[in-house]
C-alpha cells in the first residue's frame, strides 16, 4: 500500500468535521420564518382593450310604391318597411341585365305585321342601354317593307345602310356615329332603307354594314322583317344569339308566332328556338284576360318563355321612345323581364368577338 491510499483509508475512517465541509458536530438553532403573505394581483396593463369588430350592417333598402313608400315618406324614414316581394324581383332582374358579357351578342325581334315588333323591339332597346351604362346597344332595321324603326328611336336618324357598307374610310365609333340616331337612354339606331333613294336592302349591304356595326357594339337589337322567307331576315338569322317573337295576345297572332317557332325547328334551328322568348303584345289595350292567359300556358307547355306586356298609351304607333321612365310601371317591367330573360340565354352561349 502506498503513502496515497493509507491517507485516503484513514481519511475515509475519520469522523466528519464541520471544518472540511461535514455535518456539524452542534444542533443548530431552528429559525422560525413567519409566513409568507399573498401578493397583490398585479395590475392591469395600462393599454385599452382590443375592439372586437362588429359585424356590417347593411341599411334596408327604401320602399320605391305603393303604401311602404307612404309609410317611409309620413315617417320622414323613421319607418322603413322594406321593399316588396315584387319589387325584390325587379331588382333580382334588374341584376340579371347588368351582369357582365363578353364578347357581341345579337337579338332578333320577330312578329307579323301589326303586333307591335318595332315597339318591342325599340323598348327592350332602352331597358338594355339604361342598364348597361358600359356598353353600347344598338337597335338595327331589317325590315324591308318600310321598316319604321328609326322614326320610333329618333326621327332625325337617316339610312345609312349603303354609307357603313360602302365608305372604307368608317374605322372609329365617331365616324361611325355620324350615320346613325340616338335617344335619351343611350339607344342608337341604324334606320332601315325604304327604297325611296338607293332601292331595297340586300342581304350583302346589310352584312357588310351590321359586320362594320360589330366592331363597336355589344348588343345588336334586329327589328327583322315579317316573313320568314325574306333575303335580310335570312341572313340576319345566320348568327342570332337569342329571338324575340313578338304576338298579339289573340289566337291568330299566336298561331302566326307558333308557325315562326315551327320554321325554327324545320330549319335545323332548335338551339335558337330554346333561346327565344314569347312576347304577348297587348297593343291596343282590347285584350281579353282569360283568353291572354290560355295562349301563355299554351306557350309554357312547349317550354317556351313568355312575357305578356300590358297596354300602355305612351308607346302609341308612331310615337318616339325616348327612355323606360315615360313608360307606365307594369309596362316597364315587363320589358326589364323580357330583357332579363334574353340576358340568361346568353350565359349559355359561348363569348363570341366580332363576326
Amino acid at each position: 500500500m502506498t503513502d496515497r491510499d493509507d491517507y485516503r483509508e484513514r481519511y475515509r475512517q475519520a469522523p466528519p468535521s464541520p471544518e472540511y465541509g461535514g455535518p456539524p458536530t452542534e444542533r443548530l438553532p431552528r429559525i422560525e420564518v413567519p409566513p409568507t403573505r399573498p401578493m397583490p394581483p398585479m395590475p392591469r396593463a395600462p393599454y385599452p382593450p382590443v375592439p372586437t369588430p362588429s359585424p356590417v350592417r347593411r341599411a334596408k333598402p327604401k320602399p320605391t310604391r305603393g303604401w311602404r313608400r307612404g309609410v317611409h315618406a309620413a315617417t320622414f324614414g323613421l319607418v322603413n318597411p322594406g321593399p316588396s316581394r315584387e319589387d325584390k324581383r325587379q331588382a333580382a332582374m334588374e341584376a340579371m341585365v347588368a351582369a357582365p358579357l363578353r364578347g357581341h351578342y345579337k337579338i332578333g325581334v320577330l312578329g307579323k305585321g301589326g303586333v307591335g315588333k318595332t315597339t318591342v323591339s325599340a323598348s327592350v332597346g332602352c331597358v338594355l342601354a339604361e342598364l348597361r351604362r358600359g356598353d353600347r346597344v344598338v337597335a338595327v332595321d331589317a325590315d324591308t317593307a318600310f321598316g319604321r324603326l328609326g322614326s320610333r328611336i329618333d326621327p332625325r336618324a337617316d339610312g345609312s345602310y349603303w354609307e357603313l357598307a360602302k365608305n372604307k374610310n368608317l374605322r372609329s365609333f365617331a365616324e361611325v356615329l355620324t350615320r346613325m340616331g340616338s335617344n335619351s337612354s343611350g339607344l342608337f339606331v341604324l334606320a332601315g332603307e325604304n327604297g325611296s333613294r338607293r332601292g331595297i336592302l340586300d342581304p350583302a349591304i346589310y352584312r357588310e354594314a351590321t359586320m362594320r356595326l360589330d366592331r363597336h357594339f355589344t348588343i345588336s337589337i334586329v327589328d327583322c322583317g315579317s316573313t320568314m322567307d325574306a333575303p335580310v331576315t335570312q341572313e340576319a338569322m345566320r348568327d342570332m344569339d337569342a329571338l324575340i317573337v313578338v304576338s298579339s295576345p289573340w289566337p291568330d297572332g299566336a298561331s302566326a308566332a307558333a308557325q315562326t317557332m315551327e320554321w325554327l325547328a324545320a330549319h335545323g334551328k332548335t338551339g335558337l328556338m330554346q333561346r327565344s322568348v314569347i312576347v304577348l303584345n297587348d297593343s291596343d289595350g282590347h285584350s281579353d284576360k282569360k283568353t291572354r292567359g290560355v295562349l301563355a300556358d299554351q306557350f309554357r307547355s312547349r317550354r317556351q318563355a313568355v312575357v305578356e306586356v300590358p297596354f300602355d298609351p305612351s308607346l302609341r304607333p308612331g310615337g318616339v321612345i325616348n327612355s323606360t321612365a315615360e313608360m307606365s310601371a307594369p309596362t316597364r317591367r315587363a320589358f326589364v323581364e323580357v330583357a332579363a330573360v334574353i340576358s340568361q340565354f346568353f350565359a349559355t352561349i359561348p363569348p363570341r368577338g366580332p363576326r
